[in-house]
């Protein structure tokens, strides 16, 4: 039976290990928790906890740690989402620049969220692969530069800006939009690099540096394309004990490269996956913990914040942060909001 006593021990051990890293044993528990308990009573405890598949024993200590199903078990019934007041404030002082767009607010936070938990923090956008392009605008700055604006047949939109070497006239910038939107609109996203190939003689014939636009479009519809991803902080990962070892290292900042993976992850065995109130997921793999928080500005595009660190997080500083700062992003630029579209 898991009594109340059972739960303090296994909470304290969790929370120390989070602090120090290493194995956590009786006599800490009694000396810097004050426990209530003797020794002996502490000891069957984690005995107990350990049976019960909360704890394991490491071969270098009489101490334990937190197993995974622990973590699970933690985050699940002891989590506790309550935000330090200096971070809310300086979550605020981020968003109360009024000049920022929602993709540079997006990777601010992302930056501060990696400094503020010393782990690494990402975002992913929208999927727009398997979209279709319904329409293409674009908007001169001057003869260098221009911010183009997609459209696909779901309402989600894409901003891209310009910057040309050379100088690229009104005229031949219009030209081609034209001829991009009478030839492309209805294709698949991932499928208009491809078309664009055989366009590329009907634009030499109707626009005069159109080499130089058409590469640019190239350029910004790979980025469309590609699946959205941004991480903050992988240089962290580096001084967590558990990442020591350079082949697991490795492994994770090859993990991060795969969009696929990112986009999947919260689709597997939900036995290892935790909800709170609030929406936000949280999930093991191996000894890798992920903490995520979606975000919604409109009706067509929804966002994901993640924190990727060691399963020995602070889970109740990293999800209040990430909770915080995904409804601070929907209320700010969601279509409601002050910046919404």
């Amino acid at each position: 039976m898991l009594t109340q006593r059972r739960i303090d021990i296994f909470k304290a051990i969790v929370d120390e290990f989070i602090q120090s890293a290493e194995p956590v044993g009786s006599k800490t528990l009694m000396e810097k928790y004050e426990l209530p308990y003797s020794s002996a009573t502490i000891r069957n405890d984690m005995q107990f906890l350990e049976e019960l598949g909360y704890l394991e024993k490491t071969h270098t200590s009489s101490g334990r740690i937190p197993s995974t199903q622990g973590y699970k078990f933690y985050c699940e019934n002891l989590l506790e989402v309550k935000l330090d007041q200096k971070m809310e404030v300086a979550i605020k002082e981020l968003f109360s620049d009024r000049q920022l767009n929602l993709d540079e607010a997006i990777k601010q936070s992302c930056n501060m969220l990696s400094q503020m938990t010393n782990l690494t923090s990402g975002v992913l956008g929208p999927d727009a692969s398997m979209q279709r392009l319904e329409h293409i605008k674009i908007f001169p700055i001057n003869e260098r530069s221009a911010v183009c604006v997609f459209i696909t047949d779901s309402g989600y939109t894409e901003n891209r800006t310009f910057n040309f070497q050379d100088d690229v006239s009104l005229e031949d910038i219009e030209h081609c939009c034209s001829i991009l939107n009478d030839r492309l609109r209805g294709t698949y996203i991932q499928d208009v690099v491809d078309k664009m190939q055989a366009l590329r003689p009907i634009l030499s014939e109707n626009v005069k540096r159109h080499e130089i636009l058409f590469q640019a479009f190239v350029k910004a519809f790979m980025k469309f394309a590609s699946e959205n991803i941004y991480f903050s902080g992988q240089n962290k990962l580096l001084y967590q004990p558990e990442f020591s070892d350079i082949e697991k290292l490795k492994q994770l900042m090859t993990m991060m490269e795969n969009n696929t993976l990112w986009r999947q992850l919260g689709k597997q065995s939900q036995e290892l996956i935790v909800k709170t109130q609030d929406g936000s997921e949280l999930m093991w793999l191996d000894d890798v913990a992920v903490v995520t928080s979606k975000f919604r500005v409109s009706d067509n595009e929804e966002g994901q914040l993640m924190i990727v660190g060691p399963s020995r997080m602070d889970y109740d500083r990293v999800t209040s942060l990430l909770e915080y700062v995904s409804s601070t992003i929907e209320k700010i630029y969601g279509s409601g909001g002050k910046h919404g579209r």
